[in-house]
């Protein structure tokens, strides 16, 4: 009994310890998809792709002309393709380059209507599975390597095409790198909608990011003009303009990134009161005396040697640390009662980190936008609907579980099965579900009600 007693206290207090040392080594992740703090405080934000990316760097390059907290460069990472057998040693070079990017704009796809060259003699079939399998590992692989050097990528989908069966295969890319970006935590740009007519449908005109009517496609159903890739950029920019002003609210948070960090925003807090040297010997002898007083309620002194700062751990307002006893009674073998006393260490948690976890959303953070949904009801008529999935937890991006029916609905294009007297139940004859008692071929038996007074 006591050997079992005293392995459970070993436990106990080892678990305490290895959660106390995980909080001060850990730092609070924080909410927003860009880092709050980068080098130099400017943001580093690098364009990656083809023919694509090539004409979207150039409208970003007028977007963001103005904004001196990004660093823009003028020249895009080339990538010829994904299908491309080049693709790998393009992706090893990335992977080995330890150039600071803080955001990524990848759009590729231009060069992808062609079978996937896994060597210089065998190939995979475009359209078969096979390629769609092999499609989404490259993609997969290429998220992977920006994401471990610490990017927050943006991945721009590709348009609705002129010719079918182009725009096939550019749907079925689309749906492969929509999943890959939902699996990995990136944030797709699904910018399809923006460049179709009324019906969904390809067009080569379109209004420009002023309201007015221009050619936003070039002649061979593919590319942009440049008022089309102008337009692209404002939905690319819209999107990274949300997440820089989430990253500027962090930055006004206490204990929001490292040490570093914290003395760059150090300089711009309120200093605290001056105290006495002598002012926490006294508060002790105080609370000797006593046993009530805290620091907060002794008068301020003035000390000859000059004034000091009051710790931080002292600090008014801030909770102490609160070391907790347990006492455990037990017999011993021989009948005589024995007692283990057990200390739990229950380190300060700073104000600061209170505040940031238990803080609300106020005006100055923007509300998470959701994902606009188009559906043609017929007679020329399109729906738009947006649908914003839950969140994980606090920092969690936002996803939906594939069991889900946003998940099912959005991402799988699967119909979700009438409930029995819900309006999208077109059944007929119809069947008032409190009268139903037995299962009807195709038809769910409802659940048993009371009934009416």
């Amino acid at each position: 009994m006591r050997t079992r007693l005293a392995r459970f206290v070993m436990l106990a207090v080892l678990a305490a310890l290895s959660a106390s040392g995980s909080l001060a080594q850990e730092p609070f992740p924080g909410t927003s998809y860009i880092t709050p703090f980068p080098t130099g405080d400017t943001y580093r934000m690098q364009i990656y792709g083809d023919a694509f990316a090539e004409g979207l760097l150039v409208g970003l390059v007028d977007t963001f002309t103005d904004d001196a907290r990004l660093q823009l460069q003028r020249k895009r990472r080339p990538l010829t393709g994904i299908t491309r057998l080049e693709f790998d040693d393009e992706l090893k070079a990335e992977d080995a380059s330890r150039e600071t990017v803080h955001i990524a704009v990848v759009m590729i796809g231009y060069s992808d209507r062609y079978n996937i060259r896994t060597s210089w003699r065998e190939r995979i079939e475009l359209g078969s599975p096979e390629w769609r399998e092999e499609y989404g590992r490259r993609v997969d692989r290429l998220a992977k390597t920006l994401k471990k050097r610490g990017m927050a990528v943006y991945w721009v989908g590709l348009p609705i095409m002129r010719r079918p069966e182009v725009n096939e295969l550019a749907q079925v890319i689309n749906d492969v790198v929509r999943e890959k970006a939902y699996l990995n935590g990136i944030k797709y740009v699904d910018i399809a909608a923006h460049f179709a007519d009324e019906t969904g449908n390809y067009t080569p005109h379109g209004p420009d990011v002023a309201g007015k009517q221009r050619l936003v496609r070039e002649a061979d159903g593919v590319l942009f003009t440049p008022a089309g890739f102008r337009k692209l950029a404002h939905f690319v920019e819209r999107e990274i303009r949300r997440d820089l002003m989430q990253a500027r609210s962090e930055r006004a948070i206490p204990l929001a990134g490292s040490d570093v960090e914290q003395k760059r925003i150090a300089a711009h807090r309120p200093r605290p009161l001056e105290q006495d040297p002598g002012w926490k010997g006294s508060i002790a002898a105080t609370k000797e005396a006593t046993g009530k007083e805290t620091a907060r309620n002794q008068p301020k002194a003035v000390s000859p040697a000059g004034p000091v700062q009051l710790p931080a751990a002292d600090a008014p307002g801030e909770p102490k640390a609160d070391h907790g006893r347990i006492v455990l009674k037990t017999v011993a073998p021989g009948g005589r009662e024995e007692t283990v006393t057990i200390e739990l260490p229950r380190p300060a948690i700073s104000g600061a980190v209170i505040q940031l976890i238990t803080r609300k959303d106020t005006g100055d953070r923007p509300s998470p936008m959701g994902d606009a949904l188009a559906d043609d009801v017929g007679g020329g008529l399109v729906v738009l609907s947006s649908v914003t999935p839950v969140a994980t937890g606090p920092g969690a991006p936002r996803k939906a579980a594939p069991g889900q029916p946003y998940y099912q609905v959005w991402f799988k294009g699967e119909r979700l099965p009438p409930k029995l007297g819900r309006s999208d139940d077109f059944a007929w004859p119809r069947v008032d579900p409190e009268i139903v008692t037995e299962r009807q071929p195709g038809r769910p038996v409802p659940p048993k009600t009371a009934p009416r007074s």
